[in-house]
């Protein structure tokens, strides 16, 4: 990478962005930060928001004009980055969030703590150091809640409970979820396991019980109920909103355009649901066709290996075939893994954990294996493409070992971005022939009724008022997802407002892009061409990749 103005303003925001979240820098392989937890009281966010606001207006003076493509491209990263900074602490999220969800303090702590990798001396004391920052962290969250009780900005009662039960489990643990490995072959192993339990006794675990006993006695009788679980309940919950959408989609939406769009798409999967109804199970009603995913003991796993076994087999597939459809490929590799027991509940079916720059820690794809019997066998391929390959796994892996860019171009996740191009593989995967049979195209439709039914239930929670229950009967009458994922996936919503809303909305500007570019190119298109136009920048705001796009059609 070459120094530039632009270049040193992109180092300068992400040295801040890593100064601000410490953890993600470890979980990016880069260790500097590894003894420190966030900051998270209010006099830290100001002066986030200072720093913030000096490197958005020096690259809003840089002239956009005397720079190459990708300096034009970093500016407006820059710029972007800076803006989702102002409109997350708009939202505040720290004073209304109570959940098992990694959104939330605590759960964050237990979900990526345990993802460190030691490889050397100084990352194992440091590690150590950062346990002892844990008191402060917590107390600094109950703060926050306590401040937002103060202006009305209530949790939700039913989320604070799971976030209760789930450090419950972190309690009882053995061996202790946070007692993370030493590196190999050190001299002072030994010596290092002791203080690690000894932190772990009697600093973290007694954290953990105080934490616990303020959401069990101060946050948990004054949360909201089931009915009012959305962000329009809260004071300018709107705003709040809005500012949250913006933060995800990279657009200026509104959610009467998104809920609308939800519904549109949902007639439309419907009717594929139909026809491919038809030719599987002789059903062309659509919640016969739901009841029949749902019901059939045929569709259901008998163990958590063989969701494994199954998971390895659809990503090696993908692997196989990606030469014709992409000119780059990762080097990194991507392990497939179970979500550990302790977050099981709380977690979606299956999530994307990137490699780490500095090697430590592959790509690795975690899947949900709890209670195997209650889960659906139709749809592990569709979120195996979406996560892993030719997904999360490619576009996060090629970001990362793209030459040339910043830093922050490489590690920078744009949520519509990310996971419109998660979406988008799902419908890449059925035109390479990757799903093994006409039911895991079921798991496909499966999947896209589920994200476009993301655009309402999100929008009708956190905009129009609608309860908890309703999402739920939604959800559960749109889509043939298993009940046991529909009420983890609601809570996520209700955890994270406008984040589900990124999906859909990446996935149709890609999609419009590509049909854009057939279009102008004609017999000249060439698909692996677009994909490696898509994925060469790193992550970008869609208003960046529609120009990029635009300039790759000109220049083709």
């Amino acid at each position: 990478m070459t120094n530039s103005p632009v270049n040193d303003l992109a180092d300068q925001l992400m040295a801040h962005l890593f100064e601000a979240e410490p953890v993600s820098a470890t979980l990016n392989g880069v260790r500097e930060y590894d003894d420190r937890l966030a900051d998270l009281s209010l006099a830290a966010e100001q002066a986030h928001s200072h720093t913030r606001k000096q490197i958005r207006e020096s690259a809003i003076a840089l002239d956009p004009s005397i720079l190459d493509e990708q300096d034009r491209i970093t500016r407006e990263v820059i710029i972007c980055l800076t803006d989702i900074g102002d409109d997350t602490a708009a939202a505040d999220a720290l004073a209304y969030t109570a959940t098992a969800f990694p959104v939330a303090p605590a759960s964050s702590l237990l979900a990526y703590l345990r993802m460190t990798v030691l490889t050397s001396a100084a990352e194992a004391r440091a590690y150590l150091a950062r346990l002892q920052c844990i008191p402060r962290h917590l107390t600094q969250a109950e703060s926050r809640l306590a401040m937002g009780r103060e202006l009305g900005l209530l949790p939700v009662t039913h989320l604070v409970q799971s976030a209760i039960d789930q450090i419950d489990l972190f309690l009882a643990a053995t061996p202790n979820p946070l007692a993370i490995a030493p590196p190999p072959d050190w001299s002072e192993v030994d010596e290092w396991i002791n203080a690690r339990d000894e932190v772990i006794d009697s600093v973290v675990m007694p954290a953990f019980a105080a934490h616990r006993e303020v959401l069990l006695t101060e946050v948990l009788p004054s949360g909201r109920s089931t009915s009012h679980v959305g962000l329009v309940h809260l004071p300018d919950g709107l705003g709040r909103y809005q500012s949250l959408i913006r933060v995800h989609t990279t657009t200026d939406r509104t959610p009467e355009d998104l809920h609308d769009v939800g519904l549109r798409l949902m007639e439309g999967i419907h009717d594929e649901f139909r026809a491919l109804g038809l030719e599987v199970f002789g059903l062309d009603d659509v919640q016969e066709i739901f009841a029949r995913l749902g019901t059939d003991p045929a569709l259901r796993w008998s163990s958590e290996q063989q969701i494994l076994d199954a998971a390895e087999v659809a990503v090696r597939r993908a692997e196989s075939l990606a030469p014709d459809w992409f000119g780059r490929l990762p080097e990194a590799p991507c392990v497939l893994d179970a979500i550990p027991e302790l977050e099981a509940d709380g977690a979606p079916a299956a999530y994307y954990m990137p490699p780490a720059i500095d090697g430590s820690r592959p790509g690795t794809y975690y899947t949900n294996v709890a209670q195997p019997t209650e889960r659906t066998t139709f749809d592990l391929e569709s979120v195996a493409f979406h996560e892993a390959v030719p997904g999360h796994h490619f576009q996060i892996a090629l970001a990362l070992e793209t030459p040339g860019l910043p830093l922050l171009r490489r590690v920078t996740l744009f949520n519509a971005y990310a996971e419109g191009w998660g979406l988008y593989s799902e419908r890449l995967a059925d035109e390479m022939g990757l799903y093994s049979s006409q039911v895991q195209r079921m798991g496909m439709l499966s999947a896209d009724a589920w994200r476009a039914s993301r655009l309402v239930v999100d929008t009708g929670m956190h905009a129009f008022g609608w309860s908890r229950e309703q999402a739920v009967a939604y959800l559960l009458a749109n889509t043939p997802v298993a009940p046991i994922e529909v009420e983890a996936e609601i809570d996520r919503y209700i955890s994270m407002p406008g984040q589900a809303l990124g999906y859909m909305t990446g996935r149709l500007e890609i999609q419009r892009l590509r049909a854009e570019a057939e279009k102008r190119l004609a017999h000249r298109f060439d698909i692996a061409a677009f994909h490696d136009t898509v994925l060469g920048s790193g992550g970008l705001p869609l208003s960046v990749l529609t120009d990029l796009v635009e300039a790759w059609i000109e220049a083709y």
